[in-house]
């Protein structure tokens, strides 16, 4: 029928190996499944006409077969009144009739075999095409990740993150000399508060000392 005569290339050859020879497999995905779809309702269109036909050809040959039973009928009415030409000429158009019941016959077996090549190459394109689509839906997620990746490697590769990282230890580094600025202020500058403090912490140690003193006297007596 020529209907895959231009698509043999796909429906008899591994799709894997048709995207490994590709310069760019995505675009020939896209075209290897736009072709099967595009010859999927071609397809099915040749059956739905093949079914019409077939239709069509059995009511003839039900027609026609009627057409040889009434002749039948007719040559034996014409013998029962004694019209012998009358039942020969029945007879001939009986004949005529199956022959053409023959050739119909033929016709329909001819239609039949073509359906079932028709379901077959069906079913073959419609296993292709799944292939195709869940090649299409793995190569998408496989580009998708590989430019995430390629992206975070030039990132990594590039001096832009060191460069910023530099730019966190000087940040670092100017804050830590104010902060120690902030602790020479502190310590040049005591408050009232804090000499105070230290008054009362030399008087508890000068009492502590006497008492220290007091108690060793005693022990020697």
């Amino acid at each position: 029928m020529g209907i895959f005569s231009r698509f043999a290339d796909i429906v008899n050859s591994n799709i894997t190996s048709l995207l490994d020879k590709a310069e760019d497999p995505s675009k020939m995905v896209r075209l290897i499944i736009q072709e099967m779809e595009d010859t999927l309702v071609e397809v099915r269109s040749n059956s739905a006409r093949l079914l019409a036909d077939k239709k069509e050809l059995q009511r003839r040959i039900t027609r026609v077969s009627n057409q040889v039973s009434d002749w039948q009928s007719k040559a034996e009415l014409a013998l029962s009144k004694d019209r012998e030409d009358l039942a020969r000429g029945a007879l001939i158009e009986k004949q005529k009739a199956g022959e053409q019941t023959a050739t119909l016959a033929h016709d329909m077996i001819q239609i039949e075999e073509q359906l079932e090549l028709l379901k077959s190459e069906i079913s073959q394109l419609q296993l292709k095409l799944d292939e195709a689509r869940a090649r299409k839906k793995s190569m998408v997620m496989r580009k998708d990740t590989a430019t995430t990746r390629l992206q975070v490697k030039k990132q990594l590769d590039s001096n832009s993150i060191q460069n910023s990282l530099d730019k966190f230890d000087q940040y670092e580094r100017r804050i830590e000399d104010i902060e120690a600025q902030v602790e020479a202020q502190d310590i040049g500058n005591r408050s009232l508060h804090d000499e105070f403090a230290e008054l009362e912490a030399q008087d508890a140690i000068s009492d502590e000392l006497e008492a220290l003193k007091k108690q060793i006297q005693a022990n020697k007596k």
